[in-house]
């Protein structure tokens, strides 16, 4: 399904710290989610282990619904990205920020939306450049918008100057219909997070400025979807929930240029 443009040599696969610390701590999790009380430190393992199974059935979800889009009529809305994307940690693939922005949109001439789903779990930006955007290229079709979410996992598996260059990269392939999503600012997260934040803002500060230099919007996520964080996250408390999400489906919807669709409704 993955194709490379001529010449070109994709970076070879590597294990990000994030997908280490992840194999390593499923072996402890239970994915039933235990009704009798546990150790905070079980529960967590425990939502690991349930996130990690939806990265399966959340795919297949995904993949069934490709080829209807792909067989159908209406106005194409391609997805780009990572297991935010694909609605990890929400309580079905259609409540993460990809249903719940569909289910905002109008559709156009009585025509509902087709959404072709393109995201992958664990995705990093050089994996939307030579694994994705081949895809969205080889449809020989102009999409009425392409978004494109992507970074969480390069923040601790790409080396900095490797990541801004990457994704001033991708930004510069996307098609002209496209909206890209900046990054949640982790601030008050994980004991860490405050150490973070900086760094990812800098990589925002690259996402906005290569969109502006292209005239493409860009998604606030980091404005939408951030403290106070209570009650926000999954589980594995790494992915959002669908209160999470809902508040990334408003960033995204507040970007929609009025030239590719018309929301129905701005959520509240």
């Amino acid at each position: 399904m993955y194709f490379l443009r001529r010449g070109e040599r994709a970076p070879r696969e590597h294990r990000t710290p994030i997908g280490i610390i992840h194999t390593a701590v499923l072996r402890w999790g239970d994915p039933e989610i235990p009704t009798t009380p546990r150790p905070a430190a079980l529960r967590w393992l425990d939502g690991v282990a349930y996130v990690d199974r939806q990265a399966k059935t959340f795919a297949e979800y995904w993949q069934t619904h490709n080829q209807t889009a792909l067989a159908g009529d209406g106005p194409l809305w391609v997805v780009l990205g990572d297991s935010t994307a694909q609605g990890l940690g929400a309580s079905s693939p259609l409540h993460g920020y990809v249903g719940q922005v569909l289910a905002g949109l109008k559709p156009r001439d009585t025509s509902p939306w087709r959404v072709l789903n393109l995201s992958r779990s664990g995705a990093q930006t050089w994996q939307v450049i030579h694994q994705q955007l081949p895809v969205l290229e080889e449809l020989g079709v102009e999409p009425d918008l392409v978004t494109c979410g992507i970074g969480s996992n390069d923040v601790l598996g790409t080396l900095p100057k490797r990541f801004h260059s990457t994704m001033r990269e991708l930004i510069d392939r996307l098609p002209h219909s496209s909206v890209m999503l900046d990054l949640p600012l982790p601030d008050g997260l994980w004991g860490i997070g405050g150490l973070c934040s900086p760094y990812v803002a800098g990589i925002n500060r690259t996402i906005h400025s290569a969109a502006a230099a292209r005239g493409l919007p860009v998604a606030k996520v980091s404005r939408h979807f951030a403290r106070p964080w209570h009650g926000q996250f999954a589980p594995d408390r790494f992915h959002p929930n669908d209160l999470g999400y809902h508040h990334q489906a408003r960033a995204v919807l507040a970007a929609l240029p009025q030239t590719v669709l018309q929301p129905q409704q701005v959520l509240t």
